[in-house]
């Protein structure tokens, strides 16, 4: 009987997480990074991760600060905290980060959570592609328990699509 080969061992790699919480750095991604390439590849190490509350200038440790302001575009989407993260100012998004890890043999990845900011709703931000704003896409019955950040997305409605759509395409393409 043959068998796949697929995951022969399962995905190896570092998240920010385990080690800093939501408080994570650019300085220190490239310093785990670096390590990761220099000491781990060979053993098939490869994933580089940037976990949960990026887009918040003030994190601390693993606690999550409730409705806190976090870094948003103008068309509802979180960004990296530029203080946290200096290579993704003037819109840069982590593409710097990516391509410095991608240079590194390995590969790169953001943790994001399901959803539309709550403040994107508050401050009713246009969604990009569509002729709606973020009031109309949010369900605001649909919320995380353990964090503030995000409101669900309501898939039914015109322009939750686009919505998703422009994150992709954001955090893919650096834009």
């Amino acid at each position: 009987m043959q068998h796949h080969q697929y995951a022969i061992t399962p995905p190896m790699g570092w998240n920010s997480w385990d080690c800093y919480g939501a408080t994570v750095t650019e300085e220190e991604v490239k310093g785990n990074a670096d390590y990761m390439a220099e000491n781990l590849k060979t053993y098939g190490w490869e994933y580089v991760v940037v976990d949960i509350q990026w887009s918040e200038s003030g994190a601390v440790s693993s606690r999550y600060r409730p409705f806190v302001p976090l870094e948003m575009d103008e068309f509802s989407r979180l960004n990296p905290a530029v203080n946290r993260f200096p290579s993704t100012k003037d819109g840069a998004g982590f593409k710097p980060l990516a391509d410095y890890v991608h240079s590194l043999g390995l590969k790169f990845g953001i943790h994001i959570m399901r959803g539309i900011p709550r403040q994107a709703v508050h401050q009713n931000t246009p969604i990009l592609g569509s002729d709606v704003c973020a009031r109309d896409i949010a369900k605001p019955n649909s919320i995380c328990p353990w964090n503030t950040d995000m409101y669900g997305v309501d898939g039914t409605k015109q322009g939750a699509q686009a919505y998703y759509d422009s994150l992709f395409q954001l955090y893919a393409n650096g834009e």
